[in-house]
């Protein structure tokens, strides 16, 4: 108790904690050991949790979410259905990926569900309508993705626009061209590009290696580049990032056109998968992509973020969903349910950053 009381004393001087600890520590303990014994070992420990815990809170309630939905229902824990919500996940985590460029930058894009659609039709379009080659098409797809952000982009950084209002007008303006250029009906894939919709070797999902792929980018970008570096700098303190010699403008652009080019593979996954392109997909993905983001532990203050996170941020959404729908839950009331846990993330986000 002796030594609880000295530890505790000890952290209670604020600025003075280091130095406190200090001088309990040159005297002997009355815990018998040096550093404060049992006590002090236990007080300096908690800090550690503490973090850890907060650190990969996402993988825990991953792992929580696994456990209790594997014990209401026999089905879950099958390969098929494990495979099913990998699959479920991949267009999901493919959006909120580019969407994690965007938030460790401290902005927000609003677009992305309706930049992945048009580009899709733009696949669709070329393709099937104008009869260009698939590889051709495919290349057209991604660079509608990569306009569209770095209209965005341009937006942001030099029309002074905040982010919410730049993007919004990007998700109008995608979804009314989509609308446009398919006349408002679905258009055939080759299928050539339907089968990114389907197995790998009769049961392996290609949907998931191209995840897998767009992950590793994502984490090689933000770890080993110097955009990526530029992200943390420009999320963290947009200002000194600036004076410290970092191009800011243009870095915004590098950083929506890279959102913009993540949604275009998504739409074309999501399209193949439907084998259509359809001018009404991935309606409202933009809020499961920036869910998946902050639920896998980025801050949307900016400067935190990684792409492990987001993946197990996109993965808690797809167990969720489709867990409940093994249990026969009212879609009415998943939305309820999925809502409550976006709620509980960005809460959590902000008890993770006060503390």
């Amino acid at each position: 108790m002796a030594t609880d009381i000295h530890s505790s004393s000890g952290q209670g001087h604020g600025d003075g904690h280091g130095q406190g600890q200090h001088r309990l520590g040159k005297g002997p303990s009355k815990g018998g050991g040096p550093g404060g014994g049992p006590g002090g070992a236990l007080s300096d420990a908690k800090p550690v949790l503490r973090k850890v815990l907060l650190e990969n809170g996402a993988l825990s309630g991953l792992v929580v979410l696994t456990v209790v939905l594997a014990a209401m229902s026999p089905d879950f824990l099958s390969t098929q259905n494990l495979l099913n919500v990998g699959v479920q996940a991949a267009v999901t985590a493919i959006l909120a990926f580019g969407v994690t460029f965007v938030v460790v930058a401290g902005g927000i894009d609003l677009s992305v569900g309706s930049v992945a659609a048009l580009s899709a039709i733009m696949l669709g379009y070329t393709s099937t309508k104008e009869g260009l080659p698939v590889w051709l098409s495919v290349l057209l797809a991604v660079g509608t993705g990569v306009a569209c952000g770095l209209v965005s982009g341009g937006l942001i950084a030099y029309g002074k626009l905040p982010p919410f209002i730049a993007t919004l007008a990007m998700l109008s303006v995608g979804r009314g061209l989509s609308l446009v250029l398919s006349e408002g009906t679905p258009i055939a894939l080759p299928a050539s590009v339907a089968t990114v919709g389907e197995t790998l070797g009769g049961w392996f999902p290609l949907p998931l290696v191209v995840l897998v792929v767009m992950g590793g980018i994502t984490s090689l970008v933000l770890a080993r580049t110097y955009s990526g570096r530029s992200m943390y700098a420009i999320g963290g303190n947009e200002e000194a990032a600036r004076l410290s010699g970092i191009r800011v403008r243009r870095q915004k652009l590098v950083i929506y056109g890279l959102s913009g080019a993540f949604a275009a593979v998504a739409g074309i996954v999501l399209a193949s998968r439907l084998a259509s392109a359809q001018p009404q997909a991935a309606t409202g993905y933009e809020l499961d992509a920036i869910a998946a983001v902050v639920i896998g532990g980025a801050s949307l203050a900016g400067g935190v973020g990684k792409a492990s996170g987001t993946l197990i941020g996109a993965l808690i959404l797809a167990v969720l969903r489709n867990g409940l729908n093994l249990l026969e839950v009212s879609i009415f009331w998943q939305q309820v349910v999925i809502g409550a846990v976006i709620a509980l993330a960005v809460l959590l986000d902000t008890l993770r950053r006060r503390a």
